[in-house]
């Protein structure tokens, strides 16, 4: 199962890099107008996201929407004794935040609040790699989220994905955690839906 999923991270990853600026750049944009659109996000008081690298989906621009539309908003820290995400609000990213690692942009610890539990959150944006319309996510293999979202008490998962990274099927393990929304530059897929037979 990790070779398959290995495999499969390769391929989605070269096709998501092979991306011109250009498209990318108008793919995030209507990404984005359509996650604001998304009646859980506009409910949604405290929300938790992520800062992008490589070519993942623009997130920093949502992060930077999310603090303008006046809601609170978590970011991850690595936490490398226990090798989970410690979580952390987050008001100022050009103040708060630092390299950490793989050069993501964390939450500096000394400069902002850590949320006590995952239960404080309502919406949340993960990353990720690639997608199947039933709600699969294939991460980066680290386990980070899957761990943070084991528990019951669940915000509404989304993800932001390009169109391309919407497979057919993924390898599953029992403590993958699915998502509830896949926003691309083309559609808004309720996976629940899709999940009906």
């Amino acid at each position: 199962m990790q070779s398959l999923k290995q495999s499969l991270r390769k391929s989605i990853l070269t096709l998501r890099d092979g991306l011109p600026f250009d498209v990318k750049s108008g793919f995030d944009a209507a990404i984005m107008a359509r996650i604001l659109q998304l009646p859980q996000y506009r409910k949604a008081q405290t929300l938790l996201g992520y800062m992008n690298f490589g070519s993942e989906f623009a997130s920093e621009s949502w992060v930077n929407q999310v603090l303008k539309d006046g809601k609170r908003l978590a970011l991850p820290r690595v936490n490398r004794h226990t090798n989970t995400l410690d979580l952390y609000f987050v008001d100022d990213p050009e103040t708060q935040l630092e390299p950490g690692l793989w050069g993501i942009r964390e939450p500096m610890v000394e400069r902002c609040e850590r949320l006590k539990a995952i239960n404080e959150v309502e919406f949340a944006l993960l990353p990720g790699i690639a997608f199947t319309r039933k709600g699969a996510r294939l991460g980066y293999g680290g386990g980070f989220y899957d761990k943070l979202l084991s528990g019951s008490a669940r915000p509404v998962l989304a993800v932001a994905a390009y169109g391309l990274q919407v497979v057919e099927e993924i390898p599953q393990e029992e403590t993958d955690v699915g998502v509830e929304w896949i926003i691309t530059e083309n559609e808004t897929i309720s996976c629940r839906q899709e999940n009906k037979f």
